[in-house]
C-alpha cells in the first residue's frame, strides 16, 4: 500500500467477526493473523475482535479479543450487533465459513448485521455450487448485505457470479495471506526433528476423512521403492468434531493402514496442534508437500498456501485452490483419489533434486506476492471502498420544508371491496396475508380526517372501512375478530385486546368526526352495542385505545355514560399503575417499554380534558414529557422506540427496529398536549416526530414517497425497510392529518398559532 494510499485512508475502527486463537481450527489462525497483519501494517487502526465460541468457558481468549459470541446462543449475535453499532466502528469484516456460526447454515450472522448499519464486507472461506436452500439463503443475504466479498481464488468471483448473481464490481480477489520467511535448504532443519538422512513428504492440519491422507499412505509402498528413505509427515490434532464423534477411531484406522502395507517406519503422525513458529519451521524441513484432499469444490487452503509461501514444491489434486495456485508450473497435480499417480509425481520429486529445486524456486517467488503484509493492504483497500460506498446521511430535513399533504393515493392501492389489506411486497399488496381489522380501524379514522377528498370518495371507502369493522363483531363471543384470510374467511372467533380496543376508538372517533349524519350514526349505534367490552380488557394499551374512542364519543355525546365510564376507570387504572412502577428515573406506567407508547399518555390528557379531571392532565403531561425524552437521539432527532427494546425491565431504550406507528402516536400525543396546555414546545415536538418521516432521523433517510402518499414499513441499521404494508402508509397519512389540523388549531379558546417545519 503506497504511502499516498495509506494517508487517504477512511478507515481507523474496524469490527472483525472470526474464530480466533486460542481456538485450534484453520479459521481461527486465519483471523489471528488478519488481525496481526493489519494491525502491524496500520499502526493507528483500532481491530475490535468478535469471537465466535463453539465451547463458551474452553478458551482462554487473549485481551485482542473483544467478546466472544457464543455459536448457538441467538441472543448473543444481537448484543453483539448493538455493541458494534455504538463501538465506533467504521464497517464489519466478516470472515465466513459454513458451521461456525448459529442457526440454519449459519443465519444468527444475519440477525448480527441486521442490527447495524455499518457497512460489511465478507472474506468467503467456502463458496459452494450446488448450496442447500438455506445455504443459498443464508448466501444471498450476506451478498445483498455486503458492500464488498473477497474471495482467495478467481473461480470464487466465477461461482458467485454464476450460481448466485452477484455483481462482478462487489468482488476483490485477495490470496490467502503467508508469513514472511526466507527460503531455506530442508537439510539444514530436519536435524531438529530427527528427519537427518531422510526424504521428506509432509502434510500439516487439523486430521479429518476429507484429507485424502490414505490416498498417500497407499502409495508409499511405491514411493519408498522410489526412493527409501522416503518419510511421510502427518502433522496435526484430530478435528475437534471428529474426536467429538468417534475419539481417535480414524488416526488409528490410518495408523492401522501404514502397518498393513509395511510402511509404518515411512509414516510419521505428529498428534499436535503447533503454533506457528514451529509449524513454519517443520514446513521448511520438508523436501515436498502433499495436499490430497478430496472435495474438488474446496476454495480455499491455508496449509497449501503456507506451503507456497516457504517455497515447497507442493503435489496436490486439483480442488480449486490448488489448481490456481499451482498453474503454470508451480506445483504438481494428480487427480482425486489416484494412488498410482500420487507416488509416480511423489517419487519424481523426490529423485530428481533439479525439479524439485526449479519448482521450490517458483512456488517461493509467487508466495512473495501473498505475504500478510500485502492482503491486509489489499483489505484496507477494500474496507475503504466499502465506507467510500455507503449514501451519504443527510444532516436533517431542508429547513423550510413544509409537511405533506394527506394523500389516499398509496391507501387505495392496498384497498378493496373488502377492506385494506394488511401487507405489501415493496409497494405491491400481498394478498396472502390478508386483511385486519386493526389496520380498517385506522382507515375509517382517516376517512373521518383526511382533507380535501372529494365527497363521493370519502363515501366509498368510509362504507368500505365500517363494514368491516362491522362484520368483524362477533355478538357471540362479544368480540371483535381480527384476521381475515383473503377469501374473506376469519382467521379466529376473538382478536386481540389491542385491535378490540382499536375497533371501539375507530367508532368513537367516527361517531364524533365523520362528515355525513349516516355514518355519525351507524358508529354511535355500534359504539353503545360493543363499548361495555372494554371492562374486559386488561392491557393498559387496548384500555388506551378504548379511552381514545371514549373521549371522541364524548365530543360528540358530551355525557354519554358508557364513554364516561370507560375514561373515568381507566384514567384511574393509568395513574396507578404509573405510581407503582415509578422510580425516580423512571416516569412511566410500566416496568418496560413497548409498542404506541405514547397512546398511554395521550388518553390520559384526552379523558382529563374531556372529564375536567386536571390530575389525568398533568399525569400525561409528565409521562409525556419522560417517553419523549427517551425518543431524542444524542443528535437531537425524534428516535422511535424500537422494536428490540420491548420488555427490556427499566432499560434504556435501543434505536433499531424502529417503526412509522411510533412518530405517529408522538405527534398524535404532542398534539393532544397542545390543546390542552397553549405550551409551544408541544407543537414543536409534534414537528420533530413528524420530520422523522421526513428524514429527520437517526439514518437520514425519508420514509415517506410523498409521490404516492406511501410510507416505508421501519427504519432498520441498515437502511429503511422497502415494504409498505398499510399500518405504515396509515400512520403517515394520520400523521399528515395531524399535523395539518395542529396548524389551525387554538389551544384552550386561543387564536390558532402557525406552525413552521423548519
Amino acid at each position: 500500500m503506497s504511502a499516498s494510499l495509506k494517508a487517504a485512508a477512511r478507515i481507523d475502527h474496524v469490527a472483525l467477526i472470526g474464530n480466533f486463537l486460542p481456538r485450534k481450527c484453520g479459521l481461527a489462525t486465519f483471523t489471528t493473523h488478519t488481525y496481526e497483519a493489519m494491525v502491524d501494517r496500520f499502526g493507528d487502526l483500532i481491530v475490535d475482535v468478535y469471537a465466535m465460541d463453539d465451547h463458551p468457558g474452553r478458551y482462554a481468549y487473549p485481551p485482542e479479543v473483544t467478546r466472544a459470541i457464543p455459536q448457538h446462543e441467538l441472543g448473543a449475535y444481537i448484543d453483539a450487533g448493538r455493541a458494534i453499532e455504538t463501538s465506533g466502528a467504521k464497517a464489519i469484516w466478516v470472515q465466513h465459513e459454513y458451521g461456525i456460526y448459529g442457526g440454519a447454515a449459519g443465519d444468527h450472522l444475519l440477525a448480527l448485521l441486521d442490527r447495524t448499519s455499518l457497512p460489511v464486507i465478507v472474506t468467503l472461506h467456502t463458496i459452494l455450487e450446488a448450496p442447500s436452500a438455506d445455504e443459498r439463503r443464508v448466501m444471498e443475504a450476506l451478498l445483498r448485505r455486503a458492500s464488498r466479498v473477497i474471495v482467495m481464488a478467481d473461480l470464487g468471483r466465477d461461482i458467485l457470479r454464476r450460481v448466485y448473481g452477484a455483481s462482478p464490481r462487489m468482488i476483490a480477489m485477495i490470496p490467502h495471506g503467508v508469513p514472511d520467511r526466507a527460503m531455506l535448504d530442508p537439510d539444514a532443519l530436519k536435524p531438529r526433528f530427527g528427519w537427518e538422512g531422510r526424504k521428506v513428504l509432509f502434510t500439516f492440519g487439523l486430521l479429518a476423512p476429507n484429507k485424502g491422507i490414505e490416498t498417500v499412505i497407499e502409495a508409499m509402498p511405491a514411493i519408498r521403492a522410489a526412493a527409501p528413505d522416503a518419510l511421510y509427515v502427518v502433522l496435526g490434532a484430530t478435528h475437534p468434531n471428529l474426536v467429538a464423534h468417534e475419539g481417535e477411531a480414524y488416526r488409528e484406522r490410518l495408523v492401522a493402514l501404514a502397518e498393513r502395507l509395511g510402511v509404518a517406519e515411512h509414516v510419521r503422525f505428529i498428534d499436535a496442534f503447533i503454533e506457528e513458529p514451529e509449524l513454519l519451521e517443520y514446513l521448511q524441513a520438508a523436501d515436498v508437500y502433499v495436499t490430497p484432499y478430496l472435495n474438488p469444490a474446496q476454495i480455499t487452503s491455508g496449509t497449501l498456501s503456507y506451503a507456497v509461501g516457504m517455497g515447497k514444491p507442493v503435489v496436490s489434486t486439483p480442488y480449486v485452490h490448488a489448481t490456481e495456485i499451482l498453474a503454470d508450473g508451480h506445483g504438481v497435480l494428480v487427480d482425486f483419489g489416484d494412488v498410482a499417480a500420487t507416488a509416480d509425481a511423489v517419487s519424481t520429486l523426490l529423485t530428481d533434486d533439479a525439479r524439485r529445486q526449479a519448482i521450490a524456486a517458483r512456488a517461493y517467488a509467487r508466495g512473495r506476492t501473498m505475504l500478510w503484509t500485502r492482503s491486509a493492504e489489499a483489505a484496507m483497500e477494500a474496507l475503504d471502498a466499502a465506507v467510500a460506498a455507503q449514501p451519504a446521511r443527510l444532516a436533517g430535513v431542508t429547513p423550510g420544508q413544509t409537511p405533506l399533504v394527506p394523500d389516499l393515493t398509496a391507501v387505495e392501492r392496498m384497498s378493496d371491496a373488502t377492506g385494506m389489506l394488511q401487507h405489501s411486497i415493496y409497494s405491491i399488496p400481498d394478498r396472502r396475508h390478508g386483511y385486519c381489522i386493526d389496520d380498517n380501524a385506522r382507515a375509517l379514522i382517516l376517512m373521518c380526517r383526511i382533507d380535501p377528498l372529494a365527497a363521493d370518495l370519502r363515501d366509498k371507502w368510509t362504507s368500505v372501512y365500517a363494514s368491516f369493522v362491522q362484520f368483524a363483531w362477533n355478538d357471540e363471543q362479544r368480540r371483535f375478530r381480527n384476521f381475515m384470510n383473503f377469501d374473506r374467511s376469519w382467521c379466529e372467533d376473538a382478536g386481540s385486546e389491542d385491535s378490540n380496543g382499536r375497533a371501539l376508538w375507530a367508532l368513537g372517533v367516527c361517531a364524533s368526526e365523520a362528515r355525513e349524519q349516516k355514518h355519525r350514526d351507524w358508529a354511535a349505534m355500534m359504539f353503545d352495542r360493543t363499548a361495555s367490552l372494554a371492562f374486559e380488557l386488561g392491557s393498559p394499551r387496548a384500555q388506551a385505545f378504548a379511552m381514545l374512542g371514549a373521549a371522541a364519543m364524548r365530543e360528540a355525546h358530551p355525557g354519554h355514560a358508557l364513554a364516561t365510564d370507560i375514561l373515568t376507570r381507566f384514567g384511574e387504572q393509568l395513574i396507578a399503575l404509573c405510581d407503582a412502577a415509578r422510580r425516580p428515573e423512571w416516569k412511566w406506567f410500566e416496568i418496560v417499554l413497548a409498542y404506541d407508547n405514547a397512546r398511554l399518555p395521550e388518553a390520559l390528557i384526552r379523558a382529563g380534558h374531556a372529564l375536567g379531571r386536571a390530575d389525568f392532565i398533568a399525569c400525561g403531561i409528565e409521562t409525556l414529557d419522560w417517553i419523549v425524552a427517551r425518543q431524542t437521539s444524542p443528535a437531537g432527532r425524534f428516535r422511535a422506540v424500537g422494536t428490540e427494546s420491548f420488555g427490556r425491565k427499566f432499560a434504556d431504550p435501543m434505536p433499531f427496529d424502529q417503526q412509522p406507528l411510533e412518530a405517529q402516536a408522538t405527534v398524535d400525543a404532542c398534539a393532544a398536549a397542545y390543546l390542552a396546555t397553549g405550551d409551544a414546545r408541544w407543537r414543536d415536538e409534534a414537528m420533530r416526530a413528524y420530520r422523522w418521516y421526513l428524514g429527520a432521523n437517526d439514518l437520514g433517510l425519508p420514509l415517506a414517497t410523498a409521490q404516492d402518499g406511501g410510507c416505508y414499513d421501519g427504519l432498520h441499521p441498515s437502511g429503511v425497510n422497502r415494504n409498505q404494508g398499510a399500518e405504515s402508509i396509515l400512520a403517515l397519512q394520520l400523521a399528515n392529518c395531524a399535523i395539518s389540523a395542529l396548524s389551525n388549531a387554538a389551544p384552550l379558546g386561543k387564536e390558532a398559532p402557525d406552525i413552521v417545519a423548519a
